[in-house]
């Protein structure tokens, strides 16, 4: 987010150590793995500049701290005390660089029972509730796609730079920010929260069904289309029930009411899927929102590319990217009137800037550029 609006933004990895994303997390150009070829990579790093710094090497290290004593911000999510232990702890970077700004972003925060625990998204996803209110009411917890908390985090991270970069161009005064993953979930779950402190209900996992809207669940359509719709009053239902062909199950004391269709609503359910079956889900959820009936089609990741809401607010800008290709990356989802963004680049090559950084960023010369690789620095 802040290389897409104007933000110099250095991604440091390793040759021996590179980002996880790069050599872990397919797919891969052709299937074929190699550092430059993970599309997984290539999606969160477009705009961005990429450079190797060996962070077991002296000599790497000092480098890191020029780096440091360079940059306005710098973002780290190592387990807590890693980078102190290299030297490039918040109290060695405002020694080098006294308004620097520091976010370090892991799983627990820096301090805690668990801070120095390990770990990823999709486990920080099931500890911060998620997991269990997803499934049905029989079933086991779902584990959500994707490492779901990891985005909240860097949102929330995002702005909390800013602010401190504002506070920083105002008093002249760096931050420390500790900002734990695991504590940016909570806010997703905040209602199921205020229950349990307000009258000590516990959330569980209810499938589909919604305390408050019936039906409220996705269908299946024709040619494997899935529909979800939901009506959250008696009147809406009305206009659903028009829609379907039965404009009598309005008046079904099995229906008439919510909570009637809370009682009834497998039966309600089966009723729709009858209907959705014979339908195509795009049209079918277009003509229910003419009727103004809550309803979308469910997209396949292949229709978010052709998506035409997406196309229109150029969420998708394509860029050639030197070993995979023509690349859809992905812009942020808000911009600026003023001072629009975009996306400079597709994602660097492994080491790809290391000197146009090194040398024209940091001033580092010929020679001594050239003593610091003969050291090991950029391995």
């Amino acid at each position: 987010m802040l290389a897409t609006f104007g933000a110099t933004v250095v991604h440091v990895e390793s040759r021996s150590r590179p980002d996880g994303f790069r050599a872990e997390y397919p797919p891969y150009k052709d299937g074929k793995p190699g550092l430059d070829r993970g599309g997984c990579f290539a999606i969160f790093n477009d705009s961005k500049y990429a450079v190797t710094l060996d962070l077991k090497n002296e000599s790497g290290v000092d480098m890191a701290k020029r780096l440091i004593g360079w940059a306005d911000i710098v973002i780290e999510n190592m387990r807590p005390e890693v980078m102190s232990r290299l030297g490039l702890g918040y109290e060695a970077a405002r020694e080098l660089n006294p308004g620097v700004v520091m976010i370090s972003s892991c799983n627990m925060g820096q301090t805690g029972p668990r801070a120095y625990t390990p770990g990823f998204g999709s486990q920080l996803s099931a500890l911060a509730g998620f997991c269990g209110l997803t499934g049905s009411m029989e079933g086991p917890p779902q584990l959500l796609y994707g490492p779901y908390i990891d985005f909240i985090a860097s949102s929330l991270g995002a702005a909390a730079v800013l602010a401190g970069l504002d506070r920083q161009r105002r008093i002249g005064q760096g931050a420390l920010i500790d900002l734990a993953q695991y504590e940016s979930g909570l806010m997703f779950v905040a209602s199921a929260l205020f229950d349990y402190h307000k009258i000590g209900a516990v959330a569980e996992r209810a499938g589909n069904s919604d305390p408050n809207a019936a039906p409220h669940d996705a269908y299946p359509c024709r040619a494997g289309g899935w529909l979800v719709l939901s009506c959250w009053s008696d009147n809406e239902f009305g206009r659903l029930a028009d829609m379907l062909g039965q404009p009598g199950l309005a008046a079904d004391p099995c229906f008439a009411t919510m909570e009637a269709r809370k009682i009834n609503e497998k039966d309600l359910s089966a009723l729709i899927s009858q209907w959705s079956l014979s339908q195509d889900a795009e049209e079918a959820a277009t003509s229910l929102q003419t009727a103004r009936v809550h309803a979308y089609p469910v997209n396949t990741i292949a229709d978010l590319f052709r998506d035409p809401q997406l196309l229109y607010r150029h969420v998708w800008r394509r860029r050639r990217h030197e070993v995979i290709g023509d690349l859809a990356c992905y812009f942020s989802s808000f911009d600026l009137s003023e001072v629009p963004g975009d996306v400079t680049g597709a994602a660097p090559l492994l080491g790809e800037h290391n000197l146009m950084v090194f040398q024209d960023f940091l001033g580092v010369s010929d020679d001594e550029y050239a003593e610091y690789q003969a050291k090991g620095a950029f391995d």
